[in-house]
């Protein structure tokens, strides 16, 4: 957790820093953290781009994970995830998809639907308070 911390920094939207990091047996197969499509302006840059007070600029960690991966030929089908902040519905179901079994997120952020579809779906979440990760 304290490596996706770190991945987090590296975000571009100043509004929420969030950083994701896919691990299978031990081994880092992927990072990510939000921030702009390649090679478009970045929040930071050139403002929020806000609908229903949601900045829509940035990708999310979590997809930019599972996108550099994807970009890279990295199989991350029976992967874990470290994401610094739960993931929103839309990273879950792309994470759930893309066959992650076990989530483990930092702070809990705004989408209780991934509760009980975690357990449906037979993914593992475990929330991983500052406390016990020291990040």
């Amino acid at each position: 957790m304290k490596i996706a911390s770190q991945v987090g920094t590296r975000s571009t939207c100043n509004r929420k820093h969030v950083g994701a990091v896919i691990v299978r047996d031990k081994t880092i197969l992927s990072t990510g953290y939000n921030g702009s499509i390649r090679s478009l302006a970045h929040c930071d840059d050139e403002g929020h781009m806000l609908e229903n007070g949601h900045c829509i600029r940035t990708v999310h960690a979590e997809a930019n994970a599972i996108a550099q991966a994807a970009k890279n030929g990295v199989n991350v089908n029976g992967a874990e995830i470290f994401i610094t902040a739960s993931p929103c519905w839309t990273c879950f179901k792309l994470l759930a998809n893309s066959g992650i079994v076990k989530i483990t997120y930092g702070e809990f952020y705004k989408d209780k639907k991934i509760f009980e579809a975690s357990k449906l779906a037979g993914i593992e979440l475990e929330h991983l308070s500052l406390d016990e990760s020291g990040f």
